[in-house]
């Protein structure tokens, strides 16, 4: 979530008005966070807020990094008044986001400044060589994949929104009006549509990984619905289900030798001095490095950060046991255990 008080620190930022309830100008965010944490630099390079996790990715070499980009990237003026909060980031910070390679962009605040915020966000991720999925100029645009080449073979990464992470109907994208790649609900019609769209684009030997933006913002239960369409997406050959929209993470399934991430957590957003759910710990994130041979799994590992000053710091040891000591309870009913090792976390039933 780059946008709003994360945008505020970077060269170059928006204007800072916005239409919250209570707040109005988007660098009270960083001040909330600074009567927390002390000082925050402003005008950071386009490293500052990748922090510690830069070292991780010089260290592990992840060939495709892959991330929800949970807000617009546009100088648009015109929000959509029908929602609470709205998100963005000025294009000429997107180079912040170079660091990962491709973006999805079905979630519930991509389209947070109307249309022509959206066009710009696409037009600014591929003038800057940022693939994305989820989100386009029609249908057919946002239906597609985003596809990276490793080793020879191909990696394809589909991208959905649902209504109950809070993204309105009207954002689904048309065969003549730009928008996302929207799902109302997680019946059987839809299972097999998302099942037939990847048909369309899949060769033998591709992995497949679909990214879903799903439920609330915060609790661990996994709802069975969740649990049903993912493992039915499992089989009928994805080899990874990428979940999202809660701020903490939630239970990890290996379900038939292939990952399950029901909630990712958020990886860096601008929530530092925010009071409210602390018992989540919404402080604490993870990078996850799943690791595959052909489609076969052969590792995950999860490396904890903690964001302060808007920037990702490598976890405490007591905050790495205690993260780990989570994620062990909630995703136990699914079989999952796991181990620490170092500074990361290992799953060990897989």
């Amino acid at each position: 979530m780059t946008g709003r008080g994360i945008d505020q620190i970077l060269p170059h930022p928006v204007n800072p008005k916005i239409y919250e309830s209570f707040i109005k100008d988007a660098r009270d965010y960083v001040e909330l966070a600074e009567k927390v944490n002390g000082k925050i630099p402003r005008k950071v390079t386009k490293d500052y807020i990748w922090g510690d996790a830069l070292k991780e990715w010089e260290l592990r070499k992840p060939q495709v990094k892959i991330i929800n980009l949970e807000t617009s990237v546009t100088k648009n003026e015109v929000h959509m008044k029908s929602k609470g909060i709205n998100y963005r980031m000025h294009p000429k910070n997107v180079d912040t986001l170079t660091y990962v390679d491709i973006v999805t962009l079905a979630n519930n605040h991509i389209l947070d400044w109307e249309n022509e915020g959206l066009l710009e966000t696409l037009s600014t991720l591929k003038a800057a060589g940022i693939k994305y999925a989820g989100a386009g100029e029609n249908l057919t645009l946002a239906t597609a994949p985003a596809v990276a080449q490793v080793n020879g073979k191909r990696i394809l990464v589909f991208s959905l929104g649902l209504s109950s992470s809070g993204v309105p109907s009207s954002w689904q994208a048309t065969k003549d009006k730009p928008g996302v790649y929207f799902l109302d609900n997680l019946g059987e019609k839809y299972l097999g549509e998302v099942r037939a769209n990847i048909a369309k684009y899949q060769k033998v030997g591709d992995i497949i990984i679909v990214s879903i933006h799903w439920g609330g913002n915060w609790g661990y239960a996994v709802p069975e619905s969740h649990q049903k369409f993912a493992r039915g997406l499992i089989d009928s050959g994805v080899d990874l289900i990428h979940g999202h929209s809660s701020h903490h993470p939630r239970p990890i399934e290996i379900y038939k030798g292939k990952p399950i991430f029901y909630g990712l957590g958020d990886f860096i957003n601008d929530y530092e001095g925010i009071s409210g759910y602390e018992n989540f710990r919404g402080d604490l994130t993870l990078m996850y490095f799943v690791e595959f041979d052909a489609k076969k799994l052969r590792s995950v590992e999860l490396v904890p950060m903690q964001i302060k000053k808007f920037k990702l710091n490598y976890a405490s040891i007591l905050d790495l046991k205690w993260i780990h000591t989570v994620m062990a309870r909630e995703s136990a009913p699914f079989g999952t255990k796991f181990e620490v090792k170092d500074n990361f976390i290992s799953i060990i039933s897989h």
